[in-house]
């Protein structure tokens, strides 16, 4: 039988063992931190981390009075020889094939008496107790034990019984299957961690180019027989001496990164996480300097690692399945004189291909745009690419030759993601975009980004090159009815290749990119239409998504200065294509459908001006008031009794709000016209998730206030909030609020609008003081990137009203701390516009009030604006 067991740790009996495991162990930590940032100091403290454990354990074997048939088997990484500050330490405890653990007293009194020990000096083992026909079928059911036990190591006790258990452990071996298991596991864990090495927060041992790629590689390689070292590799023909140093140099590096990370931290903590990361660049003795700070140092040479090891991991695991499944003798079908079609792979005719035909390089990429069936490039390929990156140097950038078949891959008419994706991997991309090169593995230093600034690029390569393709047109509707009337996709593709490309230079990098998007065009023979379109939308590419997230669209003069900013039809559709995939190319969290909502309409607003029609608000308004009767209708609201609301409001009402929204305003408000008391109506969203929820009440001073503070301490986020009074002294306030507990069940949304209905309308009776806000804990990533906040109040084009600005890191009741101040002071609220990018916020409101007209006051209110707004302390 086989058993697991957990025993807690018991006081005294080895106290002398515990001080002297501690002290050492404390030794070698300390020694590591104050030596020289190496990897030959990180590989001296994990052997000596390993020999200090093997010693502790062997002398508590002893003391555990453990019988001699038995055995003590280092396993996992352990077993690899790799012990790291705070690793777990797992252990095999093995067993004569005649030994009952159940039925045997002292047996089982000897096994617990060791693990006991283990964890009362400190030892956190993870420990199995097991026979080797035990070991032997467990590992048939389990890749992931079976996975451990392949990397086992003898410590202590009777090492015949361990020669056999590594005798049968290897018999018992299928290298297919367990190629096949790992393979799988390994895509999983890529999945888990982000699918890519670029990850702003990597975990230095599972994220993909981490660690545990190259031990995959040493798990597959040994499970065949082929090698058990790199050197091993290399003699069986698996890896080059330069591969070789390469794999060291860099499995070198990312064994110091882990080793330093547990050491700051002083836990068992792979990730690099944004408030480590300073200090453990810091502890390589890194500094800011010159607007570089010392994190980014680190994460850069993190992340050229993690892209080597990525490279070679793809490379050794194709040649090992090669050599596994003999897939290395498939019949080769030629697909020109330098290429073949070797079971879907893409293989060059010889190893040297690239060195003596450089020009092969870029139609590598060409081709495999062009060649159905191929489903990725072959080993000897990536091999062949990974060791002729010299050869892309600036007589190569310059060759005529090379700059056209670059072109010529940009406008083929499908494969430019999976292209580009490769020609990144392979470094090829940063070699032929030398601008491309300086931003590869660039850190992004805000709080929506969660890619490096090339895996961003990329992925906004892959967003508008899935607007072209009808398999994804469910995801963008209106967005891929666009592009199928696009004429030129590659013009979209450059200005996705560009818009970020002069990231972490210093100044404007829209700007700075325009610049190097009209030097690649002149190198590359765009024509001057096209080139002045690459130019604007890389100049441009945040003026959208700004107008439409922080101005009033439903004023004529907003539409009109951005159509008279856009010209044409043309460029206003490739800067809404640009600007839907770069936003969704920046975080999961950033892309909702009420911002989409808003580009949309000012996409149509804008069309609308360029085709020459004047704004004329009383035909729009008119438009909208027939379809809002319509929709009344279909409701079998009674004809006319939209009338006296309709009477009390105001153009700007009609102009902010869709015919949808005018309409159940309409039908829910029609007998509460006199309402003394508030009436609060909720409904589900008819843009995307949440709430709409309508406040219709006695207007009074705090009202906004009131309400905000109801959605803050009821856990509710306000993503939109459209406020107007009515002739007769009513607010009639529409807010589009989430919550963390909706889940686009029917049943979460009925019982949210029931507590809103009721508990706002509880709020807006209260005459009481205004509740101080929530006081929410700040995220990590504000804490690590923390936004200096920034107010700004200014009258607007007609020094009518005025524009009040926010710029600060989110936090919950921020919105209530701001309505908080406004009420104090009697200003009045007549449209808020709420933009949260990722943790930062981006507030924009139109107020009025007779404070304002006073310099004084102003300032008076944008000091308590910015201590309302300023981080909380943490």
């Amino acid at each position: 039988m086989s058993a697991r067991l957990n025993a807690a740790p018991a006081p005294g009996g080895v106290g002398a063992l515990r001080q002297r495991f501690r002290d050492t162990k404390q030794q070698l930590i300390e020694h590591f931190r104050q030596s020289r940032a190496s990897a030959p100091a990180a590989a001296r403290l994990i052997r000596g981390l390993t020999r200090h454990a093997d010693a502790t354990l062997a002398d508590l074997w002893l003391h555990a009075g453990m019988p001699p048939g038995a055995a003590l088997v280092a396993v996992g990484g352990y077993g690899r020889g790799e012990l790291f500050p705070y690793s777990d330490v797992d252990v095999l405890v093995l067993l004569p094939a005649d030994s009952a653990l159940g039925a045997n007293d002292a047996l089982r009194s000897s096994v617990e008496g060791f693990i006991t020990a283990c964890w009362d000096i400190g030892l956190e083992i993870g420990s199995s107790v097991r026979t080797v026909a035990e070991c032997v079928a467990e590992a048939a059911r389990d890749v992931t034990v079976q996975t451990a036990l392949l990397e086992s190591r003898y410590v202590c006790g009777a090492r015949r019984l361990f020669q056999t258990f590594r005798t049968q452990m290897d018999a018992a071996m299928e290298p297919k299957a367990f190629l096949r298991a790992k393979s799988l596991e390994m895509q999983q864990r890529h999945v888990k961690y982000e699918d890519t090495p670029y990850s702003l927060e990597p975990n230095c041992k599972e994220s993909p180019g981490g660690l545990r790629d190259l031990q995959l590689v040493i798990w597959v390689a040994r499970g065949a027989g082929l090698g058990r070292t790199w050197s091993e590799l290399a003699a069986n023909g698996l890896i080059t001496p330069f591969e070789v140093k390469q794999l060291q140099r860099n499995e070198g590096l990312l064994r110091l990164i882990r080793a330093r990370l547990h050491v700051v931290a002083g836990r068992r903590e792979d990730r690099l996480v944004f408030d480590l990361q300073t200090a453990v660049a810091e502890s390589f003795g890194y500094r800011s300097a010159g607007g570089q700070r010392a994190s980014e140092v680190l994460m850069r040479r993190y992340y050229w690692a993690a892209k080597a090891v990525s490279q070679l991991n793809h490379i050794l695991m194709l040649n090992i399945e090669e050599r596994i499944n003999g897939s290395e003798d498939l019949p080769m079908r030629p697909i020109n004189e330098r290429f073949f079609d070797r079971g879907g792979m893409l293989e060059v005719a010889s190893d040297d291909l690239y060195l003596r035909e450089p020009h092969a390089v870029l139609e590598t990429f060409l081709v495999y745009q062009q060649t159905v069936g191929i489903k990725g490039l072959s080993a000897r390929t990536l091999r062949a690419l990974y060791n002729a990156r010299n050869v892309m140097n600036t007589a190569y950038r310059h060759d005529p030759v090379n700059r056209a078949r670059f072109m010529q891959i940009l406008r083929e008419p499908s494969g430019q993601t999976h292209a580009f994706r490769l020609m990144n991997q392979t470094s090829v991309l940063g070699r032929y975009l030398w601008v491309f090169r300086r931003i590869v593995g660039q850190m992004q230093h805000d709080l929506f980004h969660v890619y490096t600034v090339d895996q961003h690029i990329l992925m906004v390569l892959r967003n508008v090159r899935r607007f072209f393709i009808p398999e994804h047109a469910h995801e963008y509707p209106f967005c891929s009815q666009l592009a199928a009337q696009f004429d030129r996709p590659w013009v979209l593709y450059v200005a996705a290749l560009f818009h970020d490309v002069a990231k972490g230079r210093g100044g404007d990098h829209s700007d700075l990119g325009a610049v190097e998007a009209r030097r690649f065009c002149r190198d590359h023979g765009i024509e001057r239409h096209d080139t002045q379109l690459i130019e604007f939308l890389v100049k441009h590419h945040l003026t959208l998504s700004r107008t439409a997230q922080k101005e009033d669209l439903s004023d004529p003069e907003v539409i009109q200065r951005f159509a008279a900013l856009v010209r044409d039809e043309r460029t206003l559709t490739a800067l809404y294509l640009l600007t839907v995939a770069d936003i969704r190319g920046t975080s999961p969290k950033v892309w909702n459908a009420w911002k989409g909502k808003l580009l949309e309409d000012c996409y149509r607003l804008t069309l609308r001006a360029l085709g020459g029609a004047k704004p004329n608000v009383d035909a729009e308004i008119e438009a909208r008031k027939a379809e809002a009767r319509a929709l009344l209708a279909l409701a079998s609201q009674l004809p006319a009794t939209e009338a006296p609301l309709w009477a009390t409001l105001d153009v700007s009402y009609f102009t902010r709000h869709d015919a949808i929204d005018i309409a159940w305003h309409a039908r829910m408000l029609w007998r509460h016209l006199a309402a003394t008391q508030p009436v609060v109506r909720a409904r589900a969203s008819s843009v995307g998730e949440g709430l709409q929820v309508l406040v219709y009440s006695p207007d009074r001073a705090d009202l906004f206030a009131r309400i905000c503070g109801y959605f803050d301490g009821a856990g509710f986020n306000i993503q939109d909030a459209k406020v107007h009074t009515t002739g007769s002294g009513y607010a009639l306030d529409t807010f589009q609020v989430v919550h963390p507990q909706m889940d686009n069940t029917p049943s979460s949304y009925r019982d949210l609008i029931s507590l809103v209905e009721v508990q706002l309308m509880k709020a807006l009776q209260s005459d009481g003081q205004l509740p101080e806000p929530s006081r929410g804990r700040v995220s990590r990533r504000v804490k690590s990137f923390p936004i200096v906040p920034r107010v700004s109040l200014r009258p607007d084009e007609r020094a009518q009203r005025w524009l009040l600005s926010v710029s600060t890191s989110d936090r919950s009741g921020l919105l209530y701390a701001i309505a908080r101040v406004l009420a104090r002071h009697q200003i009045n609220l007549q449209l808020a516009k709420i933009s949260t990018l990722g943790e930062r916020v981006e507030d924009t409101f139109l107020v009025d009030g007779s404070a304002l007209q006073r310099s004084k006051a102003q300032l008076q209110i944008e000091s308590e604006l910015l201590d309302a707004v300023a981080p909380l302390a943490s």
